[in-house]
């Protein structure tokens, strides 16, 4: 009888550690890279700022699989590697202009304004899409 009684209680229960699911959400969009607004804890992680990027990002997914082509492969127009290219270019030149100015003796704030330029181009240059 005292096994009965037993067996019908139930089992202690450990306590359960919380850890917070939202460790390595991403930050930014996966397709246009804008940074996503905070969520809450309910739910699955946003992966796309708005409807327009999913979608971008779905057809972009179909057209990789239609074509054969490997998941992490990137595809520019021939308008979109020229745009890179041109932006390229202004980096370099504005690298450039940093190492003429250096070796001309200017000063820290002329070399400071030429960095602000890099860091302006390279900034650019983050945003392929």
């Amino acid at each position: 009888m005292r096994e009965a009684a037993e067996l019908a209680q139930p089992a202690p229960t450990t306590p359960v550690e919380f850890t917070p699911g939202r460790r390595g959400a991403p930050k930014h969009c996966g397709w246009c890279g804008r940074r996503l607004p905070e969520g809450g804890n309910v739910g699955r992680r946003r992966r796309y700022c708005g409807q327009s990027c999913r979608q971008r990002a779905y057809e972009r997914r179909t057209a990789l699989q239609r074509s054969g082509l490997p998941e992490d492969a990137v595809v520019l127009s021939d308008g979109e590697v020229a745009a890179l290219q041109d932006r390229l270019f202004q980096l370099r030149c504005a690298a450039e202009d940093i190492v003429t100015a250096a070796d001309d003796g200017a000063d820290a704030g002329e070399l400071r304004g030429l960095a602000a330029e890099i860091a302006r181009a390279a900034k650019d240059l983050e945003q392929l899409r």
